[in-house]
């Protein structure tokens, strides 16, 4: 059941993270962008990235608040999978 899971958040983690990757490189070319594919990924990421775009201000015509962003989706994928470790350690 554990095993399941941890592949579960593994799977959604994985997802998540390569939406945000291509949007990020989506963003670079404004005819991606503006794709049905692009509004899609906005629609599922951008919700995501905005508390660390109103945080994180650019740096000259660079935006780092998307690597912020990874870095806490990673953080939180990390506490997740030793939440279910300790779980499975608990229940041996």
């Amino acid at each position: 059941m554990i095993s399941l899971l941890t592949q579960i958040i593994q799977f959604a983690y994985n997802i998540y993270f390569y939406m945000i990757f291509v949007y990020i490189l989506m963003s670079w070319i404004p005819q991606m962008a503006q794709s049905p594919i692009g509004e899609l990924l906005a629609r599922l990421v951008e919700p995501y990235l905005r508390p660390f775009r109103r945080f994180i201000p650019p740096i000259g015509m660079i935006d780092i608040s998307p690597i912020v962003a990874i870095f806490a989706l990673k953080f939180i994928y990390l506490g997740a999978l030793s939440i279910l470790n300790y779980i499975f350690v608990l229940t041996r």
